[in-house]
């Protein structure tokens, strides 16, 4: 039980870093993140959409509670990095522009599976 929740908190909060961090650097339009993007063949516009919702995302999924918003927040997270993964590959870039991305799918999949209790949705029975 604490083995699980040692690795459930060290998953979580390098998701955390991880999805605040691009977060940022999406809704400021960092110039290289602006570039990457119009590299990618994607509107400008989508950094702010995707910075914001990971922000929301984070913010999910380190509250207390609200645990079908945390699915919803870990499935926003694995859908936006699963597309950032196969972006890359469709537009032929190198293996290390999707490290990143694939890094916090896994990051995202541990947080999920070894969250608490508390933090699952459970069905009607």
């Amino acid at each position: 039980m604490k083995r699980n929740k040692i690795i459930y908190w060290i998953a979580t909060l390098w998701l955390a870093l991880g999805m605040t961090s691009t977060g940022i650097v999406q809704l400021i339009h960092m110039d290289a993140e602006v570039d990457k993007m119009a590299q990618l063949g994607y509107p400008t516009y989508f950094l702010t959409i995707i910075g914001v919702w990971k922000l929301l995302g984070v913010v999910a999924i380190l509250i207390p509670k609200f645990p079908l918003l945390k699915e919803w927040a870990y499935a926003g997270f694995f859908f936006t990095m699963s597309g950032a993964v196969f972006t890359h590959l469709a537009v032929g870039d190198p293996a290390i522009e999707f490290f990143g991305p694939a890094l916090l799918i896994i990051l995202t999949i541990v947080s999920w599976y070894f969250r608490s209790e508390n933090r699952k949705t459970h069905s009607a029975k």
